[in-house]
């Protein structure tokens, strides 16, 4: 008998179709921030698996979704329409509402990332890290029992970023492995959950929280099996607004994922 393991991610992401371009969720608890809201690249990933229902190309390509209001966990409905389906790309809307109340828009194109060819430069690397085994949990060093997203992802940093030892150092740029604590292998869609999974790195200025308003994801190969390596970086924080970009590379060293947030912090910070 052949068993068949149901990951967090798919149980979590899944919709039911209860009508034309119309499918009903149940927003799970295993995905909030130290806040209490749904993460944001967990919403957007219930969009987006919604919506792939409806093209006909496999492969998520590139993502925008806008942010309204904290997603709160609970019933809600994902509403879709197909913009265009062309031979190479095809695009398509999402909104996601949660008693009535729209929670996030999306905007996304598919591809078939397999038949992609043509030109190709590259001049950025991947980071140098330590093998995932001789890398440190920073979750171990502080109590992140209230995200319980924190469960979810599995992270690998060469020493502790201040800010999880509550000396928060000042950098705006960090490098680390991550993975699916359940052992589920990254996909396209997942991966523009994961660009979301990190706490900002703008908490090593002392920043108390973060909330997305905005969030753009490309992806640029489907992702080979494995940890991925990561980047992370904010360089500039103004009037209480910051961008973080977050870069991913799969086990075989190949760039798979690119995202751009903008995001605004507590006023109190």
């Amino acid at each position: 008998m052949t068993t068949t393991t149901r990951y967090a991610f798919d149980t979590d992401t899944a919709s039911t179709p209860v009508g034309e371009h119309e499918y009903a969720i149940d927003l799970s608890r295993r995905w909030t921030t130290m806040a209490g809201t749904a993460n944001g690249g967990y919403l957007l990933a219930t969009c987006l698996q919604a919506l792939r229902r409806e093209i006909p190309q496999p492969d998520l390509l590139s993502a925008s979704a806008h942010y309204l209001r904290p997603g709160v966990t609970g019933p809600a409905r994902i509403r879709t329409e197909v913009a265009r389906i062309g031979r190479r790309t095809a695009t398509g809307t999402a909104v996601l509402t949660r008693e009535d109340r729209e929670i996030v828009r999306v905007l996304a194109t598919f591809t078939d990332l397999a038949q992609a060819q043509g030109r190709t430069f590259e001049s950025g690397k991947a980071p140098v890290l330590p093998p995932p085994e001789r890398c440190v949990n920073p979750l171990e060093s502080a109590d992140w029992s209230a995200s319980t997203i924190a469960g979810q992802i599995e992270f690998r940093t060469p020493e502790v970023p201040g800010f999880f030892r509550g000396a928060p150092g000042g950098t705006t740029s960090t490098e680390f492995w991550l993975r699916f604590a359940d052992g589920r292998q990254p996909d396209p869609v997942a991966l523009a959950l994961l660009v979301d999974s990190t706490a900002p790195v703008v908490f090593d200025l002392g920043v108390s929280g973060s909330s997305t308003i905005e969030l753009t994801v490309h992806i640029r190969r489907r992702p080979a099996p494995g940890w991925l390596a990561c980047r992370v970086r904010t360089n500039h924080l103004i009037n209480g607004f910051h961008e973080e970009d977050f870069d991913i590379w799969d086990s075989t060293g190949a760039l798979v994922a690119q995202s751009r947030q903008l995001a605004i912090i507590p006023a109190d910070s």
